[in-house]
């Protein structure tokens, strides 16, 4: 699912702003080829695919759905919050909250309720960490251990099975119980006592106390009940003693046997806890779940399926391990994981739809979980993602059934896929029709203009796309204009099928050194990616355009990267990295170059793979430890990256060491006066040898720590310092520092050339906004939104001038406007306060309970939700 249904939100950078609206608090933080080209040419070059209906929750108010399960949590018994918390995921699944969603399953995973949630979700976080081992290797040598989600002892944490009842002798009329027994197994007598046999269960007990004709006999033959004499002594010792000592695997499975006929669950739970310790390996999980379900033993069973869990997505590969979690049924499932079938089978679903959201493994999963799902919510998700799924597989009727179901459940977004399916069918009008109605029942979303845009031709089309996305694409054939506007939204979300398209409108244009440019940054962030609907691979498309383009020396790439850097051009910075890493030059610097470049670019998982690239291709030791140290640092382990730097520098002093022993002293210390050793340390960088680049970077940072500590003129030589080196992003700390000076005006001039001098600038005109009287300030803050519509600032700054002009209704459509695309805290505290302030307390109660579903702790939204929830009806 991660490769075919990308839902990644874009990140932003929060601002360094001064406001003085009283509504607003920000926190400080951090061409002419084209005539002779003909339009049906282009069209066959260029081939939009259709967006796919994703498999995700997707409600039309995702913030009164966390602010439901927000008030639920508070109130719910314990064995439900691990399911709410699982909704809660799905919710931000849906809006592409990648570290939220894994906040949820964290919590879902502390608060189980049973073991064999626990398993799940602790499978589940492990499975979402796949890819690190390198980095729980890189802690265990700094002595910190990362196993977080092990294999957890099963027998240890499920409760012994409490349903066993001692049942006493009871004296028949007119005969004394007798004190023994014998069984007789062939031609071998096992004698036993009576009562501590009878004691084993309730068939026990009436056969040996009560009116069968074995309670007056001595002598009872077992020949035909399928144990063994060294069974029934091993039963009999367990009936004395209360365990079972040493007893050989077949031994065990055969006393398992027996209980369960016998209704022994002491015996059977002692079997079962034996047998579970012995499961080490996929083969022995293989051949012991089936006795556990047979027999109904919950131990044995979890202890299988956590060693397939853990295993994942390997294990779905052994058709054993497939057939039996596919074909589990009810009573089955419910022996292996209790009430956590519906966890389970989302769990499983999602790793198949990673591999193959085609295969008939993951149609199977699905089912599985619709047959699991108990609440509503549950059957509309299990449904929609169904139905997903059998769209793919152009399965159309079955996929019809499932969406109506969950549209019926409560899935609005499910009417995209009935939608769809009806234009498939040819029932054009029908499908148009059907998303009018929705736009028309309830507040429109970006994806119900896109979806309708489809069933529409002409001006229709491109007023839904423009209400979809404020932005029209190849409109009437135009590629230069089509061409703006893909770079519009490369400017704030670097994806790879906007990289694409732009290649082709590049190629249409023949600028083969623009379209060279973007399929290498595309092999940067996808070494593996197929373009043109994954017919035809990148690289091969990057050897035929090569032809057209002229060979560069290493001279001259470093002469390009100067100049891609100072213009902040990050995405040509990446080509030319990727073209020199064909060089013989030292690859482990142009590697943590390029890692550098994506983690600007919002990139993080292909940054860690350059980073893990550049520790591989390390020169030297202590070159190798400052790329550990930084991938320990990315990763939040910010004290071992640390040490990582510190051992680098007792070997040799580099300006990379320096620079990474500064920046984590910085992230890690909380001690005021920490800052004076960084200073210290940065200064030590700068005098070690390194290319200006990164010595820009370094009097840049350098800067920021002076302005912090009150130094002004010390700031300001580093930012112009770092400008003489071309670090154009210098002109931003300088700025700060006219400004702190109270010179707004030459704070301005500075960001506007920021602004004349940067390729992509919608931070550098938000910034520029801060400096500036109310008017221009919103004409800057208006561009920002044109440049980057997902920046959310801006929806701040106008609903907090709304406010302050007393136009409430307007500065709260505002800040819904921004919440529409994300689930941002300060626009829903923003909200909730605004709501407040109107006297509208069940809005803030929403408000405050969503927010605190995005941060549980923040302390002001605690405070205003105490408040709020004091005075609800």
């Amino acid at each position: 699912m991660k490769n075919l249904f990308p839902s990644e939100s874009c990140k932003e950078t929060q601002l360094n702003a001064f406001n003085p609206q009283s509504w607003l608090q920000v926190e400080r933080g951090k061409l002419s080829k084209f005539s002779s080209q003909s339009s049906s040419s282009i069209e066959s070059l260029i081939k939009v695919p259709e967006p796919p209906i994703l498999p995700f929750f997707k409600p039309v108010d995702y913030v009164e759905v966390l602010a439901q399960i927000h008030e639920e949590l508070e109130s719910c018994p314990p064995q439900e919050r691990s399911n709410l918390y699982l909704l809660q995921f799905q919710v931000f699944r849906g809006l592409g909250e990648v570290k939220l969603m894994r906040r949820s399953l964290r919590s879902a995973w502390q608060r189980a309720s049973t073991v064999q949630e626990k398993l799940i979700f602790g499978a589940w976080l492990k499975y979402e960490k796949q890819g690190e081992e390198l980095i729980a290797d890189l802690l265990a040598s700094c002595g910190k251990c990362a196993l977080e989600f092990g294999p957890i002892d099963i027998a240890s944490q499920l409760p012994a099975d409490s349903n066993t009842s001692s049942n006493e002798a009871v004296v028949m009329s007119g005969n004394e119980i007798l004190k023994t027994v014998i069984f007789r197994i062939g031609d071998e007598k096992i004698v036993c006592d009576r009562q501590k046999i009878a004691g084993l269960s309730a068939p026990f007990h009436a056969m040996l106390n009560g009116c069968f004709t074995e309670s007056l006999q001595e002598d009872i033959d077992l020949s035909e009940n399928n144990i063994s004499p060294s069974g029934m002594r091993a039963i009999h010792e367990f009936c004395m003693t209360g365990s079972l000592g040493e007893v050989p695997p077949n031994l065990l499975l055969e006393i398992l046997i027996f209980g369960n006929k016998f209704c022994c669950e002491s015996l059977k739970d002692a079997c079962g806890r034996k047998l579970a310790s012995l499961v080490s390996s996929r083969d022995d999980a293989v051949e012991l779940i089936d006795y556990a379900l047979e027999e109904n033993s919950p131990v044995l069973a979890a202890s299988c399926l956590q060693v397939f869990l853990h295993e994942l997505p390997d294990c779905l590969n052994d058709n054993r391990v497939l057939e039996i979690l596919s074909d589990a049924n009810r009573q089955q499932r419910s022996i292996m994981v209790g009430p956590a079938s519906f966890s389970l089978y989302c769990f499983l679903s999602e790793v198949a739809m990673a591999l193959d959201p085609r295969s008939d493994t993951t149609a199977c999963f699905l089912e599985r979980l619709v047959e699991s799902a108990e609440s509503c919510r549950q059957r509309l998700l299990a449904c929609h993602q169904l139905g997903c799924v059998r769209l793919l597989r152009k399965e159309y009727d079955e996929a019809e059934q499932l969406f109506e179901a969950a549209l019926s459940a409560g899935h609005v977004y499910s009417v995209a896929g009935l939608a769809r399916l009806g234009y498939l069918k040819g029932h054009k009008l029908w499908s148009y029709d059907k998303l009018s109605s929705v736009i028309s029942s309830f507040t429109p979303l970006g994806w119900m203009y896109q979806e309708r845009s489809l069933y529409c031709e002409g001006d229709k089309r491109w007023e839904d796309l423009e209400k979809a996305t404020d932005c029209s694409l190849m409109r009437k054939q135009n590629v230069q204009a089509a061409l703006a506007e893909i770079n519009q939204v490369l400017g704030f979300k670097l994806a790879l099928e906007c990289l694409e398209l732009r290649f082709c409108f590049y190629l249409a244009l023949e600028n083969y050194e623009a379209a060279f440019c973007d399929v290498q940054a595309i092999l940067t962030l996808s070494p593996d990616y197929r373009m043109f609907e994954g017919r035809v691979a990148a690289s091969q498309l990057r050897m035929l355009v090569r032809e057209h383009v002229e060979s560069w020396t290493t001279a001259d790439c470093w002469l390009q990267l100067y100049d891609r850097w100072s213009s902040v051009d990050d995405i040509g910075s990446l080509s030319v990295i990727y073209q020199m890493l064909e060089s013989d030059a030292a690859k482990g610097v142009l590697y943590f170059r390029q890692s550098l470049l994506l983690l600007r670019l919002n990139c993080p998982e292909a940054a860690m793979r350059s980073l893990q690239l550049a520790r591989q291709h390390a020169s030297n030791e202590h070159e190798r430890l400052v790329y550990e140290g930084w991938i320990l640092y990315d990763t939040g382990h910010c004290e071992e990256g640390l040490r990582k730097a510190e051992e680098s520098i007792s070997l040799k002093r580099s300006f990379e060491a320096f620079f990474l022993k500064a920046y984590a002293l910085a992230d890690s210390s909380q001690d005021p006066s920490c800052s004076s050793t960084v200073v210290s340390l940065l200064e030590d960088a700068l005098k070690c040898p390194s290319d200006r680049l990164r010595k820009g970077q370094a009097l840049n940072n350098l800067g920021s720590v002076y302005v912090d500590c009150g130094k002004l003129e010390l700031a300001a030589d580093c930012y112009i310092n770092a400008l003489k080196i071309r670090h154009t992003r210098a002109h931003q700390g300088l700025a700060r520092v006219h400004f702190l000076k109270n010179d707004k005006t030459a704070a301005y001039l500075e960001m506007t050339k920021l602004i004349e001098k940067a390729r992509n600038n919608a931070s550098a005109y938000e910034k520029r906004s801060e400096y500036c009287e109310r008017e221009l300030t919103k004409a800057d803050l208006e561009m920002v939104t044109r440049l980057d519509p997902l920046r959310v600032y801006p929806y701040r700054y106008r609903a907090a001038v709304l406010m302050d002009s007393h136009k409430e209704k307007e500065a709260i459509a505002e800040l819904s406007r921004a919440i529409a695309f994300k689930a941002d805290l300060h626009l829903l505290h923003l909200r909730a306060a605004f709501h407040e302030h109107i006297g509208d307390v069940l809005g803030a109660l929403r408000d405050c309970r969503a927010a605190l579903s995005v941060d549980p702790n923040h302390q002001e939204m605690l405070e205003l939700h105490s408040r709020v929830n004091s005075h609800e009806p």
